[in-house]
Parts: structure tokens; sequence; C-alpha cells
């Protein structure tokens, strides 16, 4: 049912595609009559579900990669993929949210996450951000100072840009330039890919729906969890409390949550 996730696998082996296709080096070492050529140094930045397929990806065209997230248990899962774990000497045991995903923090530790981080963002050839907060604004975890000591011709692709980007130059749907190095804030990746995409969606939708079908009547339960936080209205309320906040509307009573609205 978790469509973010599988549209998440698909911008994040795009957005090393993107990223190659922009790169004036090659990804894979190679030996050749002219002499060895280095591969390229990647550097993912968040390792969810689309951070973990650009690992995956760069690591399949031969480029040495680097990643980092915030929360410390996803060491594991890139290692696993072949990429090096960057640790920050910071204090991250509270940065894992609800759902395994990160949470906000504030702008003391990322003022000190980005100073740390500096100098591997300035070693490497490629970086790809994919480091969003759900339900809120991108955190800016490569400052305008960063990108000035990046090596000319080096390449940022952020998949925050739709949400106010990772980058402080990111602009969302264009390619910026900026001391020789290029910016690109793509939006809406999954659709690049359509067939596979679509495929993927309608599977996480067709499944969501017949969790919610029971012999063959479609029953609204606001006890089960994945009903509950997906539902936005019912019996002429709107029982979202995210929704109702955003609207200005006071919270549900106990007793209407409890029924489902009246």
């Amino acid at each position: 049912m978790d469509a973010l996730s599988s549209q998440a696998n698909i911008q994040g082996y795009k957005a090393v595609l993107i990223a190659a296709e922009a790169s004036s080096k090659l990804f894979p070492m190679m030996m050749t009559a002219a002499g060895t050529i280095v591969p390229a140094r990647v550097l993912i930045i968040g390792a969810g579900v689309a951070g973990l397929h650009a690992i995956a990806t760069a690591r399949r065209l031969g480029a040495v990669v680097q990643a980092y997230d915030v929360r410390p248990a996803v060491k594991d899962q890139v290692e696993s993929l072949g990429a090096k774990f960057v640790e920050l000497k910071l204090d991250s045991k509270t940065s894992e949210g609800a759902g395994g995903y990160a949470r906000q923090m504030d702008e003391e530790f990322y003022r000190q996450q980005r100073e740390l981080m500096g100098q591997v963002v300035q070693d490497s050839d490629v970086v790809i951000s994919t480091a969003a907060v759900p339900w809120g604004k991108a955190t800016v975890l490569i400052t305008k100072d960063m990108v000035q000591r990046m090596r000319p011709q080096s390449i940022i692709v952020d998949l925050a840009a739709e949400s106010g980007g990772n980058c402080e130059l990111t602009r969302a749907g264009e390619t910026v330039s900026a001391d020789g190095v290029t910016i690109l804030g793509p939006v809406n990746l999954a659709s690049s890919v359509p067939h596979h995409a679509s495929q993927m969606y309608a599977r996480n939708v067709a499944a969501f729906l017949l969790h919610m079908v029971k012999d063959k009547t479609l029953r609204i339960d606001e006890a089960d969890p994945i009903v509950r936080d997906t539902l936005l209205t019912h019996r002429g309320e709107v029982v979202s409390g995210r929704v109702r906040d955003m609207l200005g509307m006071p919270a549900r009573s106990p007793a209407g949550a409890a029924g489902g609205g009246s």
C-alpha cells in the first residue's frame, strides 16, 4: 500500500542516471589503452528508500559511493549495498521519528551537521540529496558556501527540490549553475518512468482499497490505523487531525473520534 516508497524507488534510480548523464566524469573505473580512469566519487545524503536505491544504482555503475543519514540505525543497510557510511560526531539519538522516518531537529543540530559535512561534500564529484522530512519543508544541508568549495563540474541532484530543497541554491524544476557546479532540482521524477511508476502505483491503490473491502462491502473502520491515518472526511465531517489543523478547526472530541464522526 506504500505508494511513497514505490515511487521513491524510481526517484533514487533515476536521480543517479540524471547525475551520470550530467557529469563530465565516467562513474566506473576503467582500464584503457590511454591509462586507468579513476571512478567518480558519489555522496548520497539520506538513506531512505530513494537514497538506498540511489546507492545501489551508483554502485552498479561502478562509482565509489558514500552515504550519510542522520539516523545511525541505517548504517547496516548502507554498508550492505557496498557504500561507506559517513559518520559525523553529532548527538543523533533522537533523530528517528514515527515510521522510521527522520524527524525534524533544531537549527543548532543542522548548523553542526553542515559544518561537519562540508569536507565530505567538497570531496565528491556527485552529490544526490534525498533528505526529506514528512509534511515539512526540506532542511538545507548544502549551503552556498559548501557549493563554492566543490570542484568545478561537480553535480548536485536535489530530490527534495519540490519541498524547498536540501541545497540552498536549488530551484524546483530548474538547472542552476553556480561557481562551476551544476545543481539540478528535478520534480515528479517518477513520471519520467511512466510504465513502471503507474504499474506500482496501481498495485498500491488496489491493495489499499481491497484492505477496506470485507465481504464485498466497503467498511471504514477508524480503529484500523491504516484507515484512520489516511481518512480525510467521514459522514460529513473532516476527521483528519492534520487537515483540521491546516483549516484552523478545533480538534475532534474523543467521542467524535471514536465514533468516526456524525
